[in-house]
């Protein structure tokens, strides 16, 4: 079965039951010289980045349940693309998984419902401090938190001295950002 390392929303284990009922979580894994960003379009997606790192979940994708991940990720219409690297797997070893990698290059401010099912998934799985903190102050950098701010509904990003004081950088324009947690990719 063929290892797929999971970012965003498919780290939520209940979603990935239903879109994937044959599949099985193995447990965390990070994405090396890489970071997380928001595509203009509001999904999470990752760039080459030299400093950081991705944290995720790496999943024991049956093959069956490769057609319901590919169109729930859109691959057909030119959302996302498929490839396969290495990822580093917990507590050690390495392993090539496939990732989707999001076809927008252009940043943007994610969306609400999406970036609350990767916070979620992210404190569920424990993932790193640095990472959970870094995901929290972007909620509030975003303003997601607030009540009225629905699907869809996007405000555009302040670089504030919060980002900047709190050891975090920004790759490119908008949305794109990198924990610094200090532990070398």
């Amino acid at each position: 079965m063929p290892l797929y390392f999971a970012y965003g929303t498919n780290m939520d284990r209940g979603a990935m039951t239903q879109r994937c009922p044959r599949s099985r979580p193995l447990g965390r894994a990070r994405l090396a010289r890489h970071c997380l960003f928001f595509m203009a379009c509001g999904a999470a997606s990752v760039m080459r980045d030299p400093r950081a790192c991705v944290h995720g979940v790496l999943w024991e994708l049956a093959p069956s349940d490769v057609g319901a991940l590919d169109r729930y990720e859109e691959v057909g219409r030119g959302l996302y693309r498929k490839i396969f690297a290495p990822v580093l797997r917990e507590p050690t070893g390495s392993a090539h998984a496939l990732i989707y990698v999001g076809a927008e290059t252009s940043a943007g401010a994610p969306l609400a419902d999406h970036f609350a099912t990767i916070l979620a998934a992210s404190i569920d799985w424990e993932l790193p401090r640095a990472h959970i903190a870094y995901l929290q102050q972007l909620s509030q950098a975003y303003n997601l938190s607030e009540p009225h701010h629905e699907r869809g509904s996007r405000r555009p990003f302040r670089a504030g001295a919060a980002r900047a004081d709190q050891g975090f950088s920004q790759p490119g324009r908008g949305g794109g950002a990198r924990p610094d947690d200090g532990g070398a990719p």
